[in-house]
């Protein structure tokens, strides 16, 4: 069995391609192996690293040359705690050497507008789309670039969920969001792969069709819980829901999904510049 293949075994163990008989890549080999790390060593990592990860980001593709995101690293001790404290449950926030939060920018496009004389009102929809997709872009590569260099990392999107006090923190003025926080350093213990859903209900040929959905679900839970099984102490909202007497992936998701997060964040964007008109 190839590289390839025992990565995607591990990584969706759905019986689908393997990848045999293409040419060998580390790259696609990281790709599929890579994992998230929430425990980090003490070692912090160079500023040389750490500048060439953010230059590595910056390189990333960006919606018609507009180079809407930005990268914000959070160093100082004061503004780190604070933000950790916000989040209890996820103390590798607070802990982990290195902090940088991924911006989407929209701000910037509109001030260049106002400098050149052609005015630009770039808090629409497709302003906010934009700057969305451009820092995620940018977070991902520098996971990519992270992880080759031996670093783990951990992506944190709930910062969105208290964005107002996140954005006074570290001082965000209008049209400029956070998109999402990302830990990073060397790792102290071993991350796990996420088994992925099954490639049958995650890609599609010539038109989007979803029939599989119920069966393969069935038996992504089955397979994710053998290897993963959620406690039941962890179980959400038993006391609306009711206690499952099996717990599987999806009903998790579907619970966590029916309980909306992030309630502040469309507030906030509107009273920061965005119409999404």
């Amino acid at each position: 069995m190839s590289a390839y293949a025992k990565a995607i075994e591990r990584r969706f163990g759905d019986g689908g391609p393997s990848g045999e008989g293409a040419a060998e890549s580390d790259l696609i080999r990281r790709v599929l192996a890579r994992k998230t790390v929430r425990r980090y060593s003490d070692v912090i990592p160079s500023k040389s690293l750490l500048d060439l990860l953010v230059a590595a980001a910056l390189s990333a593709s960006a919606k018609s040359d507009f180079q809407q995101a930005s990268i914000l690293a959070v160093d100082d001790p004061v503004q780190r705690a604070a933000i950790g404290k916000l989040f209890p449950a996820m103390p590798w926030i607070g802990a982990a050497p290195v902090f940088f939060v991924f911006l989407g920018d929209a701000r910037r496009l509109q001030r260049i507008g106002e400098l050149r004389g052609r005015p630009v009102r770039n808090g629409t929809l497709e302003g906010f789309f934009n700057a969305s997709v451009d820092a995620a872009l940018a977070m991902q590569t520098m996971i990519l670039c992270a992880e080759s260099a031996g670093l783990g990392v951990c992506p944190i999107s709930v910062i969105r969920n208290e964005v107002d006090k996140v954005a006074a923190i570290v001082g965000l003025p209008d049209l400029v969001f956070p998109v999402a926080g990302l830990c990073l350093g060397y790792p102290q213990a071993e991350g796990h792969v996420s088994l992925r859903l099954p490639r049958v209900v995650t890609t599609h040929r010539n038109r989007y069709e979803d029939g599989a959905l119920p069966a393969a679900l069935d038996d992504y839970d089955r397979r994710r819980d053998a290897l993963h099984s959620i406690p039941q102490e962890q179980q959400r909202s038993n006391a609306e829901f009711g206690e499952a007497a099996f717990y599987g992936w999806s009903e998790d998701k579907a619970r966590q999904a029916a309980k909306a997060e992030g309630a502040a964040f469309p507030p906030y964007l509107r009273s920061h510049g965005f119409s999404f008109d």
